[in-house]
């Protein structure tokens, strides 16, 4: 008797979707600095534009560097469909899966203060926001919005909903002694509600990025992606059809968030309206390639090297922050420096790779760090 071949990828997983996820984590684990030292070496002037998109903007304003934070949000949201709404279809209890949201949001919280060393000295001057927590707590809010909206109707409801709240909280309701819509770092109601309620440190002194209301408006780039995941996962729809309306909606949100940043600015450091409208947008436009290159047309080989990341991606953030790969790189390659800028290019090639190795090894091994 012939057994059926185990099939490797669960029947929802997105190939696409683990590497775009690798593709966004690539920028922040090596590849912005790759970019640098590759225009450092070559010396074209072509590359220089494209470095400056390696770097955040001051305030006002949009680089690619802005899109990785809230592109990973977007990413997490795109998931819920495939995970969440699948078991309660399945008839799997409402509490059951909003009790594993709520998990994973609070151990991505606590992951926030280990990677901030949150007591690291003492108990003085501690920051509780961090960058896990803000996507743990935006990815349990957004969760448990699907997991309890009775329709995908009620869904876009909380994502019209929260859009127009933070949007009014930030053009029309004034900070004491500032004044509405003053979208500044001292004057941004986002700071004004930091300072009144966030205990310890904030990382921009007056406000922080990963702050209260930050954390609330970016729930809304999460939900973003659940509805990219909504139609993603859309049986009655083909792919033509399924990539036709996420070109749709992205197109969309990008001219409607470049059409309000004439008079709401599009600011990463206070999540205004504009900026999760244009970072969702390009989302819609980023899995529609990739779920088309990958998932339809089959184009996977080239997408590999990304899925080996995407696959560990928290693991790969926190390995970055408490290993020394810089210490160990040199111990393998430390002779490049004898090369120049093309040693220092082929030590930043080796870095990348070092890392990707141990990730791959754990590809093989099927090791996974799952929150």
């Amino acid at each position: 008797m012939k057994h059926k071949p185990v099939q490797a990828v669960p029947r929802e997983r997105l190939l696409s979707l683990d590497a775009l996820r690798g593709f966004d984590m690539f920028w922040i684990t090596g590849g912005s600095y790759l970019v640098t030292v590759i225009a450092n070496y070559t010396g074209a002037a072509w590359l220089e534009p494209v470095v400056e998109q390696m770097e955040h903007v001051p305030w006002n304003g949009f680089h690619f560097y802005d899109l990785i934070f809230p592109l990973f949000m977007f990413i997490s949201g795109v998931a819920i469909p495939f995970a969440l709404v699948s078991k309660l279809e399945r008839k799997v209890p409402r509490y059951e899966l909003a009790k594993k949201a709520v998990t994973r949001g609070f151990i991505l919280v606590l992951l926030g203060f280990i990677y901030n060393g949150v007591f690291s000295n003492g108990f003085e001057n501690p920051r509780f926001a961090s960058v896990l927590g803000q996507i743990g707590l935006a990815y349990m809010f957004a969760a448990l919005i699907v997991i309890y909206s009775k329709s995908f109707k009620n869904t876009l409801y909380w994502l019209g909903g929260i859009l127009a709240g933070i949007g009014i909280l930030q053009l029309l309701v004034p900070a004491p002694g500032i004044g509405a819509g003053v979208l500044t770092p001292e004057g941004c109601i986002n700071g004004y509600f930091d300072r009144m309620i966030l205990p310890g440190r904030l990382h921009g002194k007056v406000f922080d990025p990963e702050g209260l209301l930050c954390i609330v408006s970016a729930i809304t780039v999460t939900l973003m992606g659940s509805v990219a995941g909504h139609f993603l996962r859309d049986k009655k729809a083909d792919d033509h059809k399924k990539i036709k309306t996420l070109s749709l909606i992205g197109v969309s949100a990008i001219a409607l968030a470049l059409l309000l940043n004439i008079f709401y600015p599009i600011i990463k450091a206070c999540w205004t309206v504009p900026f999760n409208l244009l970072t969702g947008g390009i989302g819609f436009m980023l899995i529609m390639a990739f779920y088309w290159m990958i998932d339809v047309k089959g184009w996977k080989k080239w997408s590999f090297f990304f899925r080996v990341i995407g696959m560990n991606s928290i693991f790969i953030y926190l390995f970055h922050r408490f290993v020394d790969i810089d210490r160990i790189t040199n111990f393998f390659l430390g002779w490049t420096v004898l090369w120049g800028e093309f040693g220092l290019l082929l030590y930043t090639v080796g870095e990348i790779m070092l890392v990707w190795m141990l990730l791959y090894y754990m590809y093989k091994k099927s090791i996974f760090l799952r929150v």
